[in-house]
């Protein structure tokens, strides 16, 4: 009966390495939530350790709730992994809290946002036709008025999209989802940043697939590294954020973009190309899809400019892949809710929409000024515009003591262990989301803490054991 082996590798104890090789292989399907550990005396023997160095590594990886042992039985993956990531996007503080929470990559807060809402649902309301459609099954791409619609307004977004190539859905998360759903089998492995968004590693658990991690610095996604891992780990699909990653803010050079499709093409492996954010600024790069629009599927969303909670989003694809896309949505939901895209196109047609983002990126690009100002001392990175900031640590301050300290003084902040893909070590780094506060001066007090905090790190030292 053959046994899972692992390869050990790295710096450190060999039971640190093999519980690193336990946590690695839970996370990239190599060990399914269930399956048993082979006995100690046995793996010791394969490996060349003491059995004494597996019940180390073995107790190791109890005690970060990997694996569990039964007495008399043995020792067996958890079904409930602890790398399932626990991520969210909603709002859970009482008006009436003191709580400052910038963990939550959200638009910055504007009654507009309601007002233009009910305009759109007035209009709605007094087009008979809209309404009847409203309650009616509909093609699953979405109705054919509504992709000219957003097809119209991408390419005032910096995104020209033929409207025949787009498939509407409800937001990034299921664009991400019906992507992996549509281009991959159980068991497939994807490629995707070290750093990922946490949907992405929830989708990849979900759908019982193998990830594979890759560096990245600040021109984005090392071309060379993927192919070196696609030799080793052949992958179908990678995925990226080629213009503002989630979480470090890093953006895909021109040059990479160009060294990326060329290999995408010899290598023969799609591209999953997240482009939820408006365009930031007015030095444009070339999106992914048109470069290789045959091996591109990009995603779109209107969370990030309109409102989460409208559930809308669209997918450009090759047209090859549309029944595959459109299947992958039927057997899910049958289609897109109708009366929501109906909403957000009546938002776009009126006008509201684009005086919206004149406003909110009017609103980050002060935001991200005054966050520049107040922690410039600690070289944090982002983009003018952006929703988020990327602070490494400082000296030898602990994420964990760090993201603690805050929390104490009422404000919120993501550690970077929420974006780690798969048994990647998580570096001392934090992400200040600067647009969820609910106003400016919630975000001065918030930052004006985070300066303080991260200026005087005795305390937080005297923690660290």
């Amino acid at each position: 009966m053959t046994i899972w082996i692992p390869e050990l590798s790295g710096q450190g104890p060999r039971y640190r390495q093999l519980a690193d090789a336990i946590a690695n292989a839970v996370a990239n399907g190599d060990l399914t939530a269930g399956a048993k550990l082979p006995p100690q005396r046995r793996l010791a023997d394969a490996l060349g350790v003491t059995v004494g160095t597996v019940t180390r590594a073995y107790a190791l990886a109890e005690q970060r709730g990997a694996v569990t042992a039964r007495v008399g039985s043995g020792t067996y993956v958890r079904e409930s992994s602890p790398q399932t990531v626990a991520f969210s996007h909603v709002r859970q503080l009482s008006p009436e809290s003191d709580v400052v929470d910038l963990s939550l990559s959200l638009p910055p807060p504007h009654p507009q946002r309601a007002a233009s809402l009910a305009r759109a649902m007035a209009s709605v309301q007094h087009d008979p036709e809209l309404l009847r459609a409203a309650i009616d099954y509909q093609p699953e791409a979405g109705q054919a008025w509504q992709r000219e619609v957003l097809s119209r307004w991408l390419a005032t977004l910096g995104r020209p999209v033929a409207a025949e190539d787009l498939v509407i859905n409800q937001g990034g998360m299921h664009g991400i989802f019906l992507s992996l759903s549509a281009l991959l089998a159980p068991g497939e492995r994807v490629a995707a940043e070290r750093l990922t968004y946490p949907g992405l590693i929830s989708a990849l658990q979900q759908l019982s697939l193998k990830s594979v991690a890759l560096p990245f610095d600040e021109e984005g996604i090392d071309v060379e590294a993927l192919a070196r891992a696609h030799d080793q780990q052949p992958f179908r699909a990678l995925y990226l954020m080629p213009d503002c990653h989630n979480p470090t803010t890093a953006r895909l050079s021109e040059a990479r973009r160009h060294a990326l499709v060329a290999l995408a093409r010899k290598r023969q492996f799609w591209l999953i190309e997240d482009d939820i954010h408006p365009r930031l600024d007015d030095d444009p790069v070339t999106p992914l899809y048109r470069l290789a629009p045959e091996c591109t599927v990009t995603l779109f969303s209107v969370s990030k400019l309109l409102g989460g909670g409208l559930r809308v989003g669209a997918m450009r694809a090759p047209p090859s892949l549309h029944p595959r896309l459109t299947a992958a949505l039927r057997a899910q939901s049958w289609m897109p809710p109708p009366l929501m895209a109906s909403l957000v196109c009546r938002w776009i047609e009126n006008g509201d929409a684009d005086a919206l983002l004149a406003w909110q990126r009017e609103e980050l690009e002060w935001r991200f000024d005054r966050a520049m100002q107040k922690l410039g001392d600690f070289s944090p990175r982002g983009r003018r515009g952006g929703f988020y900031l990327w602070l490494a640590l400082p000296g030898e301050l602990r994420t964990s003591q760090v993201v603690g300290q805050l929390q104490a003084q009422g404000v919120n902040v993501s550690s970077a262990e929420s974006f780690c893909l798969g048994a990647v070590s998580a570096p001392q780094a934090i992400r200040v989301c600067i647009s969820a506060a609910e106003s400016r001066e919630a975000l001065e007090r918030a930052l004006e803490i985070i300066a303080d905090t991260l200026g005087d790190p005795d305390p937080l030292l005297w923690q660290t054991v």
